[in-house]
Protein backbone atom coordinates (compact mmCIF):
# COMPACT_ATOMS: atom_id res chain seq x y z
CA UNK A 1 0.00 0.00 0.00
CA UNK A 2 2.78 2.49 0.94
CA UNK A 3 1.74 5.80 1.28
CA UNK A 4 -0.53 6.44 -2.01
CA UNK A 5 -4.22 6.22 -2.98
CA UNK A 6 -4.90 4.31 -6.21
CA UNK A 7 -5.32 6.24 -8.74
CA UNK A 8 -4.81 9.38 -7.26
CA UNK A 9 -2.14 11.67 -7.95
CA UNK A 10 0.64 13.21 -4.75
CA UNK A 11 2.48 15.96 -5.15
CA UNK A 12 3.52 18.70 -2.58
CA UNK A 13 1.79 22.30 -2.47
CA UNK A 14 2.59 25.86 -1.01
CA UNK A 15 0.39 27.42 1.47
CA UNK A 16 2.02 29.60 3.54
CA UNK A 17 5.35 31.14 4.05
CA UNK A 18 7.42 27.36 4.81
CA UNK A 19 4.67 25.07 4.88
CA UNK A 20 3.77 22.80 1.95
CA UNK A 21 0.89 20.07 2.17
CA UNK A 22 1.56 16.97 0.81
CA UNK A 23 -1.83 16.60 -1.07
CA UNK A 24 -3.45 13.47 -3.14
CA UNK A 25 -5.77 14.84 -6.00
CA UNK A 26 -8.16 12.32 -8.02
CA UNK A 27 -11.36 12.77 -9.95
CA UNK A 28 -13.70 15.20 -11.78
CA UNK A 29 -16.40 17.36 -10.86
CA UNK A 30 -17.41 19.76 -8.35
CA UNK A 31 -14.51 20.01 -5.36
CA UNK A 32 -14.62 17.92 -1.85
CA UNK A 33 -12.05 18.41 0.28
CA UNK A 34 -10.98 15.29 3.01
CA UNK A 35 -9.00 15.88 5.96
CA UNK A 36 -7.58 12.88 8.05
CA UNK A 37 -7.76 12.50 11.42
CA UNK A 38 -5.14 11.40 14.70
CA UNK A 39 -3.02 9.36 14.54
CA UNK A 40 -3.44 8.88 10.58
CA UNK A 41 -2.66 10.70 7.47
CA UNK A 42 -4.45 11.43 4.05
CA UNK A 43 -3.63 7.45 3.47
CA UNK A 44 -7.29 6.93 5.69
CA UNK A 45 -8.96 7.79 2.85
CA UNK A 46 -7.55 5.27 0.55
CA UNK A 47 -10.86 3.58 0.55
CA UNK A 48 -13.78 6.68 0.40
CA UNK A 49 -11.64 8.55 -1.97
CA UNK A 50 -11.80 6.91 -5.12
CA UNK A 51 -16.00 6.03 -4.81
CA UNK A 52 -16.33 9.44 -4.36
CA UNK A 53 -13.83 10.60 -7.50
CA UNK A 54 -16.32 9.13 -9.72
CA UNK A 55 -18.21 12.08 -9.07
CA UNK A 56 -16.16 14.90 -7.44
CA UNK A 57 -12.58 16.29 -7.87
CA UNK A 58 -11.40 14.74 -4.67
CA UNK A 59 -8.55 16.56 -2.61
CA UNK A 60 -6.78 14.75 0.35
CA UNK A 61 -3.76 16.37 2.11
CA UNK A 62 -1.83 15.90 4.94
CA UNK A 63 -2.55 18.40 7.41
CA UNK A 64 0.30 20.67 8.46
CA UNK A 65 2.44 19.09 11.51
CA UNK A 66 1.41 15.35 10.29
CA UNK A 67 2.15 12.70 7.83
CA UNK A 68 4.28 14.55 4.68
CA UNK A 69 3.80 18.17 4.97
CA UNK A 70 5.46 20.59 6.21
CA UNK A 71 5.76 20.51 10.33
CA UNK A 72 7.12 24.17 11.47
CA UNK A 73 8.18 24.44 15.10
CA UNK A 74 5.31 25.73 16.93
CA UNK A 75 6.23 29.46 17.28
CA UNK A 76 3.23 30.85 19.87
CA UNK A 77 0.46 28.93 20.46
CA UNK A 78 -1.45 29.74 16.54
CA UNK A 79 1.23 27.94 14.83
CA UNK A 80 -1.00 24.74 15.18
CA UNK A 81 -4.07 26.38 15.73
CA UNK A 82 -7.30 25.46 14.20
CA UNK A 83 -7.72 28.92 12.53
CA UNK A 84 -3.64 28.40 11.37
CA UNK A 85 -4.44 24.56 9.55
CA UNK A 86 -8.28 26.26 8.35
CA UNK A 87 -6.25 28.64 6.45
CA UNK A 88 -4.08 26.23 5.19
CA UNK A 89 -7.16 24.38 3.46
CA UNK A 90 -7.84 27.96 2.03
CA UNK A 91 -4.82 28.29 0.67
CA UNK A 92 -4.95 24.96 -0.76
CA UNK A 93 -7.65 25.47 -2.68
CA UNK A 94 -6.33 28.82 -3.81
CA UNK A 95 -3.41 27.11 -5.57
CA UNK A 96 -6.09 24.44 -6.96
CA UNK A 97 -8.10 27.29 -8.22
CA UNK A 98 -11.60 25.88 -6.10
CA UNK A 99 -13.50 28.71 -5.60
CA UNK A 100 -16.27 26.64 -3.28
CA UNK A 101 -15.74 23.11 -1.93
CA UNK A 102 -17.44 20.47 0.55
CA UNK A 103 -15.65 19.69 3.36
CA UNK A 104 -14.88 17.09 5.39
CA UNK A 105 -13.08 16.06 8.01
CA UNK A 106 -12.27 13.07 10.50
CA UNK A 107 -11.07 13.75 14.50
CA UNK A 108 -8.70 16.09 14.14
CA UNK A 109 -9.11 17.18 10.46
CA UNK A 110 -13.58 18.08 11.89
CA UNK A 111 -11.61 20.12 13.99
CA UNK A 112 -10.02 21.97 11.12
CA UNK A 113 -13.11 21.85 9.26
CA UNK A 114 -14.68 23.10 11.60
CA UNK A 115 -13.08 26.43 12.15
CA UNK A 116 -12.89 26.80 8.52
CA UNK A 117 -16.45 26.41 8.63
CA UNK A 118 -16.79 29.19 10.93
CA UNK A 119 -14.09 31.47 9.60
CA UNK A 120 -14.73 30.69 5.81
CA UNK A 121 -18.21 30.37 5.29
CA UNK A 122 -17.96 32.04 1.46
CA UNK A 123 -15.57 29.24 0.85
CA UNK A 124 -17.81 25.93 1.54
CA UNK A 125 -20.45 24.81 0.51
CA UNK A 126 -21.03 21.90 2.98
CA UNK A 127 -19.43 20.70 5.87
CA UNK A 128 -18.89 16.82 7.59
CA UNK A 129 -17.70 15.89 10.70
CA UNK A 130 -16.73 12.31 11.29
CA UNK A 131 -16.67 11.39 15.16
CA UNK A 132 -16.18 14.59 17.21
CA UNK A 133 -18.23 17.12 19.18
CA UNK A 134 -17.11 21.01 18.88
CA UNK A 135 -13.93 21.91 20.85
CA UNK A 136 -15.90 23.28 23.77
CA UNK A 137 -18.05 20.79 23.99
CA UNK A 138 -15.55 18.23 24.05
CA UNK A 139 -13.75 19.80 27.21
CA UNK A 140 -17.29 20.32 29.12
CA UNK A 141 -18.50 16.75 28.33
CA UNK A 142 -15.41 15.11 29.92
CA UNK A 143 -15.97 14.94 33.57
CA UNK A 144 -14.94 12.40 36.56
CA UNK A 145 -13.14 9.11 35.51
CA UNK A 146 -15.39 9.37 31.95
CA UNK A 147 -12.57 12.07 31.31
CA UNK A 148 -10.06 8.65 31.15
CA UNK A 149 -10.85 7.82 27.58
CA UNK A 150 -9.14 11.08 26.85
CA UNK A 151 -6.14 10.75 28.87
CA UNK A 152 -4.04 12.38 25.86
CA UNK A 153 -5.66 15.13 25.52
CA UNK A 154 -4.61 16.21 29.05
CA UNK A 155 -1.07 15.07 28.59
CA UNK A 156 -0.78 17.15 25.19
CA UNK A 157 -2.45 19.83 26.90
CA UNK A 158 1.09 20.38 29.15
CA UNK A 159 3.36 23.23 28.70
CA UNK A 160 6.22 22.14 26.31
CA UNK A 161 8.40 19.47 26.91
CA UNK A 162 7.53 16.65 28.91
CA UNK A 163 4.96 15.22 26.99
CA UNK A 164 6.92 15.29 23.46
CA UNK A 165 9.89 13.56 25.47
CA UNK A 166 7.08 10.93 27.35
CA UNK A 167 5.87 10.46 23.66
CA UNK A 168 8.76 10.45 21.82
CA UNK A 169 10.36 7.65 23.89
CA UNK A 170 7.42 4.71 23.51
CA UNK A 171 5.69 6.08 20.23
CA UNK A 172 5.10 3.39 18.45
CA UNK A 173 3.13 1.68 21.61
CA UNK A 174 1.68 5.16 22.37
CA UNK A 175 0.43 5.82 18.93
CA UNK A 176 -0.38 2.08 18.58
CA UNK A 177 -2.39 2.33 21.54
CA UNK A 178 -5.08 4.42 19.62
CA UNK A 179 -4.99 2.28 16.63
CA UNK A 180 -5.86 -0.64 18.25
CA UNK A 181 -8.15 0.84 20.82
CA UNK A 182 -10.43 2.98 18.79
CA UNK A 183 -11.09 0.38 16.45
CA UNK A 184 -13.96 -2.34 16.67
CA UNK A 185 -12.16 -3.93 13.58
CA UNK A 186 -9.12 -6.33 13.16
CA UNK A 187 -8.85 -5.96 9.31
CA UNK A 188 -9.59 -1.84 9.14
CA UNK A 189 -5.90 -0.86 8.98
CA UNK A 190 -3.80 -3.86 7.60
CA UNK A 191 0.21 -4.03 8.52
CA UNK A 192 1.09 -2.17 5.64
CA UNK A 193 -1.29 0.97 6.52
CA UNK A 194 -0.44 0.61 9.96
CA UNK A 195 3.27 0.32 10.00
CA UNK A 196 2.77 4.15 7.71
CA UNK A 197 0.66 5.75 9.95
CA UNK A 198 3.40 4.51 12.88
CA UNK A 199 6.17 5.95 10.55
CA UNK A 200 4.33 8.79 10.40
CA UNK A 201 3.52 9.72 13.80
CA UNK A 202 7.24 8.81 15.16
CA UNK A 203 8.70 11.70 12.70
CA UNK A 204 5.94 14.12 13.79
CA UNK A 205 5.68 13.94 17.54
CA UNK A 206 6.29 17.83 18.66
CA UNK A 207 4.07 18.65 15.60
CA UNK A 208 1.17 16.46 16.64
CA UNK A 209 1.73 17.73 20.22
CA UNK A 210 1.14 21.45 19.16
CA UNK A 211 -1.66 20.73 17.44
CA UNK A 212 -3.31 19.06 20.73
CA UNK A 213 -1.87 21.92 22.31
CA UNK A 214 -3.52 24.31 20.80
CA UNK A 215 -7.11 22.98 21.17
CA UNK A 216 -6.56 23.21 25.33
CA UNK A 217 -5.51 26.76 24.58
CA UNK A 218 -6.13 29.05 21.60
CA UNK A 219 -8.70 27.42 19.93
CA UNK A 220 -11.12 27.57 22.80
CA UNK A 221 -10.47 31.17 22.45
CA UNK A 222 -11.28 31.42 19.09
CA UNK A 223 -14.53 29.06 19.47
CA UNK A 224 -16.09 31.03 22.88
CA UNK A 225 -15.40 34.03 20.81
CA UNK A 226 -17.95 32.48 18.25
CA UNK A 227 -20.12 31.01 20.60
CA UNK A 228 -20.46 34.33 22.53
CA UNK A 229 -21.05 36.11 18.94
CA UNK A 230 -24.18 34.11 18.02
CA UNK A 231 -21.91 32.66 14.90
CA UNK A 232 -22.95 29.52 13.61
CA UNK A 233 -21.82 27.17 10.48
CA UNK A 234 -24.40 28.40 7.78
CA UNK A 235 -23.67 25.76 5.65
CA UNK A 236 -25.64 21.99 5.11
CA UNK A 237 -23.60 19.60 7.84
CA UNK A 238 -23.88 16.24 8.46
CA UNK A 239 -22.45 14.92 12.01
CA UNK A 240 -21.74 10.85 12.02
CA UNK A 241 -20.37 9.45 15.08
CA UNK A 242 -20.32 6.23 17.57
CA UNK A 243 -22.85 6.73 20.38
CA UNK A 244 -20.75 9.21 22.48
CA UNK A 245 -24.17 9.65 24.39
CA UNK A 246 -24.02 6.24 25.79
CA UNK A 247 -20.63 6.45 26.23
CA UNK A 248 -20.31 9.62 28.02
CA UNK A 249 -23.83 10.53 29.19
CA UNK A 250 -24.93 13.35 27.07
CA UNK A 251 -26.72 14.19 24.23
CA UNK A 252 -24.24 14.46 21.17
CA UNK A 253 -26.82 15.78 18.86
CA UNK A 254 -27.86 18.19 21.44
CA UNK A 255 -24.60 19.60 21.98
CA UNK A 256 -24.60 19.93 17.68
CA UNK A 257 -27.54 22.22 17.15
CA UNK A 258 -26.10 25.59 18.66
CA UNK A 259 -23.34 25.54 16.04
CA UNK A 260 -25.24 24.20 13.49
CA UNK A 261 -28.16 25.66 11.48
CA UNK A 262 -28.96 22.83 8.98
CA UNK A 263 -27.62 19.78 10.98
CA UNK A 264 -27.91 15.58 9.97
CA UNK A 265 -26.96 14.09 12.59
CA UNK A 266 -26.08 10.16 12.06
CA UNK A 267 -24.48 7.51 14.45
CA UNK A 268 -22.85 4.03 13.40
CA UNK A 269 -21.88 0.69 14.99
CA UNK A 270 -18.49 1.40 13.67
CA UNK A 271 -15.38 2.49 15.38
CA UNK A 272 -13.69 5.41 15.70
CA UNK A 273 -11.85 4.91 12.09
CA UNK A 274 -15.48 4.35 10.25
CA UNK A 275 -13.97 5.54 7.19
CA UNK A 276 -11.99 2.71 7.51
CA UNK A 277 -13.71 0.12 8.37
CA UNK A 278 -17.20 1.27 6.42
CA UNK A 279 -16.33 3.17 3.78
CA UNK A 280 -18.96 2.55 1.32
CA UNK A 281 -21.15 3.68 4.56
CA UNK A 282 -19.32 6.64 5.17
CA UNK A 283 -18.74 7.58 1.03
CA UNK A 284 -22.91 7.09 0.51
CA UNK A 285 -23.53 9.37 3.72
CA UNK A 286 -20.94 12.39 1.92
CA UNK A 287 -22.65 11.92 -1.36
CA UNK A 288 -25.45 12.40 0.55
CA UNK A 289 -24.25 15.45 1.89
CA UNK A 290 -23.10 17.02 -1.00
CA UNK A 291 -26.74 17.21 -2.75
CA UNK A 292 -28.46 19.12 0.24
Amino acid sequence: MGNIITGFETRPIGVADGVELNVAVGGDGPALVLLHGFPQTHLMWRHVAPILAEHHTVVCPDLRGYGASSKPEAVGGDTYSKRTMAADIIHLADALGLDRFALVGHDRGAHVAFRAGLDHPNRISHLGFLDIIPTLDTWNVLNGVNAAVAFHLYLMAQPPGLAEQMIANSADAFFGHFLDAWSTSSHAIPADVRAEYLRACRDAVPSIVADYRATATIDIEHDQADLDAGNQLTMPVTVVQQDWGQQLGFDAAATWRPWAADLEHFTTQAGHFMAEEAPEDIATLILNLVKR
